[in-house]
């Protein structure tokens, strides 16, 4: 009775079991929740900013200072970082041996031009001598080439001295330009190197120079504004240090003549006033040019942002409140905002916030903006 029980009870089992799974099969599976997020309306406005560089500033004449002949330093007539005007004596060489090469220099100088007042003489008796056909014609000629050699001679002892008194003359240093003079490097009783031992080193200090360098694609328009005259309070150029703006504003000087083929970036120079002495050569600076070429650029909140693998991207929202992913070319950041080159239109939608957890297709719910409650308090 039990095994007839079991046997016909097997079937029945086994459809109901069947039944169940069509029955699980048969039911529609839920979709999946729509994701909150805050969206913002793609508009287009003038943007006007600032493009940053790195700078440093140097001055626009400088140079070292060198001794153009040997010996020792004898007397300085300067102190450390003075102003200086052009021809200032700076320095003096021991002189000594200098004089007295000069003193001999001069003194052959005088032997040669006896010895050519003596050979002017006998050539002109002898010239006389001839025309009374009283003397040979090779004794004239002897006369004529003796006059030529202490011409030669007086010329080289000139030349001997003229050399010898530079170098009396080199003994003592001074400005060549006026500017500021830094700390020396030498001191009283120094042995110094002529053309090798630098002294000290002198430059201008206004107006200043910023030198930086920029991309080969702005040349052109950095040339345009080197073309146009700027004036005195033209606002184009600027310079920062950490938070301090410097209070005058810098003209374009020059662009380089070539682009580095290694960077593919051009020098370009800036002149800036510096009458309070406040710009020191081989400071840095970050460099701001303002740039206003933009009109009518589209601007959206930098949070809307997602990158991929060094390519970014936003979620444009479309039909049925469903995103799809959007490749987009950034341009300068704005604080919190960024500007879009390419890839929006105005007029489209964008999530901003709640983006990270967005995926190509999904449906979304927009969400209020979260709110500072700090933004709130008295």
């Amino acid at each position: 009775m039990l095994v007839k029980f079991i046997r016909s009870y097997y079937p029945v089992s086994v459809l109901a079991g069947l039944l169940a799974c069509g029955a699980k099969q048969q039911q529609p599976r839920g979709l999946p929740p729509a994701i909150p997020v805050t969206v913002d309306t793609v508009k287009s406005t003038d943007a006007v900013y600032y493009d940053e560089y790195p700078g440093i500033i140097v001055a626009i004449n400088q140079t070292d200072i060198r001794a153009q002949v040997a010996g020792y330093i004898t007397n300085i007539f300067f102190k450390d970082g003075q102003e200086v005007t052009k021809g200032q004596k700076l320095y003096s060489i021991d002189q000594q041996l200098y004089n007295a090469n000069y003193q001999q220099a001069l003194a052959n100088l005088q032997v040669q031009q006896t010895n050519l007042i003596k050979a002017q003489k006998d050539a002109d008796r002898y010239h006389d001598l001839d025309k009374q056909d009283a003397i040979a014609k090779q004794q004239v000629d002897y006369a004529d080439a003796a006059l030529e050699t202490a011409k030669k001679q007086v010329a080289a002892a000139q030349a001997n001295a003229d050399a010898v008194k530079s170098n009396l003359n080199f003994s003592t240093i001074t400005a060549p330009f006026s500017g500021t003079i830094g700390i020396s490097q030498v001191r009283i009783g120094t042995s110094v190197v002529a053309g090798q031992t630098v002294l000290n080193t002198i430059s201008t200090d206004n107006p200043m120079a910023v030198d930086f360098s920029v991309d080969q694609n702005e040349v052109y328009r950095f040339s345009k504004l080197l073309q146009e005259r700027q004036h005195a309070n033209d606002s184009t150029f600027s310079i920062v240090f950490g938070t301090d703006i410097y209070p005058s504003h810098g003209t374009i000087s020059l662009i380089d003549r070539a682009v580095d083929p290694q960077t593919g970036t051009i020098k370009t120079r800036l002149i800036f006033p510096n009458s309070k002495n406040l710009l020191k050569a081989g400071m840095t600076t970050k460099v701001r040019v303002l740039n206003n070429a933009s009109k009518k650029a589209i601007i959206i909140p930098y949070k809307a942002i997602t990158e991929q693998l060094g390519e970014f991207f936003v979620y444009v929202v479309g039909d049925s409140s469903k995103v799809s992913q959007r490749k987009v070319v950034l341009g300068q950041a704005l604080g919190a905002s960024v500007i879009v080159k390419d890839g929006l239109t105005p007029g489209e939608i964008i999530a901003v916030q709640g983006v990270q957890n967005l995926r190509e297709g999904a449906t979304i719910s927009i969400a209020k903006p979260a709110t500072n409650p700090a933004a709130h308090k008295n």
